[in-house]
């Protein structure tokens, strides 16, 4: 049943969504996994880097591609497998460029 009230309540259910999963500015990719995987569990999927990719670097078009190259076939793989953090505190961000998405300072590519 589609009412008013239900569509509406759906709306904002979607656009609270959006709001806690966009990117801040200047974060990188494995500090945006970092700080919404720590809310919310994975789930075997590549969505949120693929919502990060989307927002900050539609033209990476290859992330998904590099990710499963090194063993990050979902979000919560790509900080076990891709990325080390160089300490127990990533936050704030250090930052990287808009469009980029590389690490920020906090994080090293972890060697296979």
């Amino acid at each position: 049943m589609n009412t008013p009230l239900v569509t509406e309540a759906e709306q904002l259910v979607h656009s609270l969504a959006a709001a806690l999963t966009e990117p801040q500015p200047a974060e990188c990719l494995p500090c945006y996994l970092d700080r919404l995987l720590r809310t919310a569990p994975c789930d075997g999927t590549l969505r949120l880097a693929m919502r990060y990719r989307d927002a900050v670097a539609p033209r990476a078009t290859a992330l998904e591609r590099r990710m499963h190259d090194r063993g990050g076939c979902c979000d919560c793989e790509i900080l076990w497998n891709v990325y080390n953090s160089k300490s127990e505190d990533v936050f704030p961000c250090s930052g990287v460029p808009r469009g980029s998405t590389a690490a920020c300072d906090l994080w090293e590519g972890r060697r296979r």
